[in-house]
C-alpha cells in the first residue's frame, strides 16, 4: 500500500468523520472530508484521489447518485457505508459500481481492512497494466472465447469489440473464472483465488457482482451461456459459448 494514498471521506456526521479522519491519518492515509454529495463531486473533479469512502445517507443527495455519477468519469475504488439492514442499498450500490460495502455500525479496523483490500486490488491492476521489463513476471495471456475477449494486460474485456463496463473487482472475478474455464468454482474457491479475501457469513455480494458481470458479457443475462450457475456448487465459465 502506498503510505500517502489519498482518501475522500464522504460523511455528513461530523463526529464520525472526525474519528475516521484521525484513525485513517494515523494509518498512513491522506484524508479529505466532504460532508455532502455536492462537495464530494467538486473535490473529485478538482483533485486526484485513490479511493472514496461513501456514506449513502447524505443531506443533499443520495450516496447512490454520487456513486452513479462518479462511475461515468472514473473507476476509482468506492467503499460504501450503509445503514444496518438496508440490503437493497448494498445490492444497488454494487450493481452501479461500488467495490465493497460496510454496514453501520462498524469497527474502524474492519473499515481499514476493507479499504486496504480495494486499494491492493487497484495496485495489482496497475502492475498488470505496466510495461514489462527484463525479468518481469508474464501473466497477461490474452483470452478469447468466441465473441468475448479478455485482456489481462489492459485489464479489460470486450464483447464483439465493445468494452464491457466492469469494476476492477468484477474484472478480477471474470478473469479468475475464465482462467478456470470448464471447471465449477465455489464461492470459497473464488475468494481463495482472489488472494483469499474472506466473505462475511451469509454475504451474498459475490452473487451481486456476478450478476453485474453477466449484464456486461452475456447476450441475455437471464439466460446466461458464458457464466453458468451450478446450483449448490458454484459458477462455471463455459469453454464453448458461441
Amino acid at each position: 500500500m502506498n503510505p500517502v494514498d489519498r482518501i475522500l471521506l464522504v460523511e455528513d456526521d461530523p463526529r464520525l468523520a472526525e474519528m475516521l479522519t484521525e484513525y485513517l491519518t494515523q494509518a498512513g492515509f491522506r484524508v479529505t472530508h466532504a460532508p455532502t454529495g455536492g462537495a464530494a463531486m467538486e473535490h473529485i473533479a478538482a483533485a486526484e484521489i485513490d479511493a472514496v469512502i461513501l456514506d449513502l445517507m447524505l443531506p443533499d443527495m443520495d450516496g447512490l447518485d454520487v456513486c452513479r455519477k462518479l462511475r461515468t468519469t472514473s473507476d476509482v475504488p468506492v467503499l460504501m457505508l450503509t445503514a444496518r439492514g438496508d440490503a437493497i442499498d448494498r445490492i444497488v450500490g454494487l450493481e452501479i459500481g461500488a467495490d465493497d460495502y460496510l454496514p453501520k455500525p462498524f469497527e474502524p479496523r474492519e473499515l481499514l481492512a476493507r479499504l486496504r483490500a480495494i486499494l491492493r486490488r487497484r495496485v495489482d491492476a496497475r502492475q498488470i497494466d505496466a510495461p514489462r521489463g527484463a525479468g518481469a513476471k508474464v501473466n497477461d495471456e490474452f483470452l478469447r472465447f468466441g465473441r468475448l475477449e479478455i485482456d489481462p494486460a489492459a485489464h479489460a474485456a470486450r464483447l464483439d469489440g465493445v468494452p464491457c463496463e466492469l469494476t476492477a473487482y468484477q474484472f478480477d472475478l471474470l478473469l479468475v473464472l475464465a482462467k478456470h474455464a470448464g471447471r465449477v468454482l465455489s464461492r470459497d474457491a473464488l475468494m481463495d483465488l482472489l488472494k483469499g479475501e474472506p466473505l462475511e457469513a451469509f454475504d451474498r455480494s459475490i452473487d451481486v457482482h456476478m450478476s453485474r458481470i453477466r449484464a456486461a458479457v452475456e447476450d441475455d443475462p437471464k439466460k446466461p451461456r458464458r457464466i453458468i450457475t451450478v446450483r449448490g456448487a458454484g459458477y462455471l465459465f463455459a469453454k464453448v459459448q458461441d
